[in-house]
C-alpha cells in the first residue's frame, strides 16, 4: 500500500467536501500545528471515535552503542504516543479479517489464460 500524504489527504478532502484546497490545505495544517502545541504543553489531545495524543514519560535505561559495543545511560525523557480509539481498532480487524478471508480461499484461475495460443 502506498504511503498517504498530507498533500494527497487534502485533495480527497477537496473533492469529497467541494470546499477550495487552499482553505483545506490551511485547516489541515492549523490542526497538525495546534496538535503539536498542545503536545509541547503536556496536554492530551482525545478525538472521541478516532483516538488519544499524549506524551508519556520514559524511564532513564541503559543501552549499547553498535559500533563501539560501548554502555551509554539514555535520559528520562517524553514520547509522543497515539492509541487508537475502540471504533477504528474494530473496523482494522474486520478488515484484516476479511483480507486473511480472502487469502485463505483458493483463486479460481481462468483456464483459457493458462492455455498458450
Amino acid at each position: 500500500m502506498p504511503n498517504i500524504t498530507k498533500q494527497s489527504l487534502i485533495q480527497e478532502i477537496a473533492k469529497s467536501t467541494g470546499f477550495v484546497r487552499g482553505d483545506i490545505k490551511t485547516v489541515v495544517e492549523q490542526f497538525l500545528e495546534l496538535v503539536g502545541e498542545k503536545l509541547v504543553d503536556g496536554n492530551t489531545i482525545e478525538i472521541r471515535g478516532f483516538g488519544t495524543f499524549a506524551c508519556k514519560p520514559r524511564k532513564a535505561r541503559p543501552a549499547r552503542n553498535p559500533r563501539t559495543g560501548e554502555t551509554v545511560l539514555i535520559d528520562e525523557r517524553l514520547v509522543p504516543t497515539f492509541k487508537f480509539s475502540n471504533d477504528i481498532k474494530d473496523k482494522i480487524n474486520s478488515l484484516e479479517s476479511i483480507l486473511d478471508t480472502a487469502e485463505a480461499e483458493p483463486q479460481s484461475v481462468d483456464a483459457d489464460a493458462t492455455q498458450p495460443q
